[in-house]
């Protein structure tokens, strides 16, 4: 016998998990009593969203569902913004909160939330759990269906009286939902058609998402691309899944993208999508795009098939062992030599302007790429700063990871404490604006508490800076709302953590001033003055 909180700590030790972030509070308290005895190490995060971002970051550098918790009420709602980020990502998370007592549900007693509706739109699946016994066997799907398919998370709501229930302890060896059976193998006749397209295309290209790392499938997508001489453009999520200079890698295409990507896209007769979702930023004009490209759409959801942009070649199942199946039914096709020489001729005539005064962002991520590790995580926040990083930092074996579908600002420091946790030997670079960092600076607490050695690199340009573009480009240079005045020393608050800090506003500062951050064993912040008029293209 054990009661509900040990076994939780049970469940979350078989599923191999070894950190978890979150937050205490009274209707999770049990757990929190129950962890004590665990080899689970919990990191203590300053703000609950944090903590989801966090468990993000982990999930993203493992593959593997994360796990965040967080008390009722306030607590739980604090989650939702990570949640939805995660689900708009594809990232496969637990998260679990405390509830009030069973008998008191719905009576809007102290911290009471009805934090399962309330995040319904932004999970795979969710539980309240009322019958103390179902507790093992919750804990088994949750992770199973947050890992498998189209990963995302799921949130399980446990009242506080269940926690200390008493219950006779198994853990399920298996799992069998009801209408619930992911595909995987792309149906043959579809294999088929691809094959035919693919053998009958002069301008191919593959574009890239994020569903080529939810299905470990980077490698498998660089055979398969040098095998049919194919090139290949990324969303943003799909950063990483090709080194930057791979000779068949032309960039992230979308509206702050490559122009050699975006003229790819337009001017293909076969456009592979992998595991993307053809969001509104990726293609601006789906509709133009669907009339005249014949497209094949892969994707482990069925949903996204056809929800943006029509395809001709629908094929549901994992991107990993479609790309398996099409490359045992194709042979090698004819070389696309003139169609690469015309995107290689575009992607000679991308220059960088440099500006008259502050550090040039691109230039820096530029520099700082060339003296990172090969498998460094880089975390974009969101604004210019992301831009700036998906089109400038070379990845070459490491990660790029950022908020691409919800755009959270805030999201880069928790994410890196995450990524670092989990890889603990690999450089971790959160880089950001003056705006986000200001959303989320308080995490220095967590990273010098549990000695986290991640590097901040702020693009600081006092302003809100994408919003100030959008205004001057779009609203007649009315500029609102974005000036960031009375923000503090970042400097002197990384000073008051103990942590390491620079701030630099030259060119020729730029090279010893990086090479100091990486030769810094612990945690450190670089600020970039930039200058507030610097555009993202």
């Amino acid at each position: 016998m054990m009661n509900v909180a040990q076994a939780m700590t049970k469940c979350l030790e078989l599923e191999g998990v070894k950190d978890i972030f979150g937050y205490p509070g009274a209707a999770i308290c049990p757990f929190y009593d129950a962890l004590i005895s665990s080899t689970i190490r919990h990191i203590l995060v300053r703000h609950e969203q944090n903590a989801a971002h966090a468990a993000s970051g982990y999930a993203r550098a493992t593959g593997k569902p994360a796990v965040c918790v967080a008390t009722s009420g306030p607590g739980a709602t604090n989650l939702i913004t990570g949640i939805a980020t995660a689900y708009s990502d594809s990232i496969p998370m637990v998260v679990i909160t405390g509830q009030v007592s069973t008998e008191l549900l719905g009576r809007d007693v102290f911290q009471e939330a009805d934090i399962t509706g309330s995040a319904e739109p932004f999970v795979k699946h969710s539980y309240l759990v009322k019958n103390p016994r179902e507790i093992p066997r919750i804990f088994k799907e949750a992770f199973y269906i947050a890992g498998s398919g189209r990963p995302g998370p799921v949130l399980i709501d446990i009242p506080v009286d269940v926690q200390k229930a008493e219950i006779d302890f198994e853990y399920p060896k298996t799992v069998d939902i009801r209408g619930y059976k992911p595909s995987i193998k792309g149906h043959p006749l579809q294999i088929k058609r691809v094959a035919e397209a693919i053998k009958l295309a002069k301008k191919p290209i593959i574009c890239a998402g994020g569903g080529v790392f939810a299905t470990d499938a980077k490698s498998v997508l660089v055979e398969f691309a040098e095998k049919y001489d194919i090139p290949v453009v990324t969303t943003m999520m799909g950063i990483g899944c090709i080194p930057s200079k791979h000779p068949l890698h032309f960039g992230m295409l979308g509206t702050h993208g490559k122009k050699v990507a975006n003229l790819a896209i337009n001017e293909s007769d076969l456009l592979i999508l992998i595991g993307a979702r053809v969001g509104d930023r990726a293609v601006t004009t789906p509709g133009v795009l669907e009339k005249r490209t014949k497209i094949i759409h892969i994707d482990v959801d069925p949903a996204e098939i056809g929800k943006n942009m029509d395809a001709q070649i629908p094929l549901v199942g994992d991107a990993k062992v479609i790309l398996g199946q099409i490359i045992k039914s194709l042979d090698e096709t004819d070389k696309h030599t003139e169609w690469i020489f015309r995107l290689n001729e575009l992607k000679s005539q991308e220059k960088i302007v440099d500006g008259t005064d502050g550090i040039n962002p691109k230039r820096f991520l530029q520099l700082l790429s060339s003296k990172a590790d090969e498998n460094c995580i880089v975390v974009g926040d969101v604004g210019q700063n992301q831009i700036w990083t998906a089109n400038h930092f070379e990845i070459k074996k490491g990660r790029f990871v950022t908020t691409g579908g919800m755009g959270t600002m805030g999201y880069s420091v928790g994410a890196a404490i995450g990524a670092k946790t989990a890889k603990p030997k690999k450089q971790v670079f959160a880089i950001c604006g003056d705006g986000s960092f200001q959303m989320q600076m308080m995490e220095l607490g967590t990273i010098c508490q549990h000695d986290i050695p991640v590097k901040i690199i702020i693009m600081k340009n006092n302003r809100l800076g994408m919003v100030r573009e959008l205004q001057k480009n779009l609203y007649h240079n009315n500029l609102t709302a974005v000036f960031l005045d009375g923000s503090p020393n970042f400097v002197t608050i990384a000073s008051a953590y103990g942590i390491k800090s620079k701030s630099i506003n030259r060119l020729d500062q730029e090279e010893e001033a990086i090479n100091e951050m990486l030769q810094c064993d612990g945690p450190y912040l670089l600020e970039c003055v930039i200058n507030p008029d610097e555009p993202t293209l």
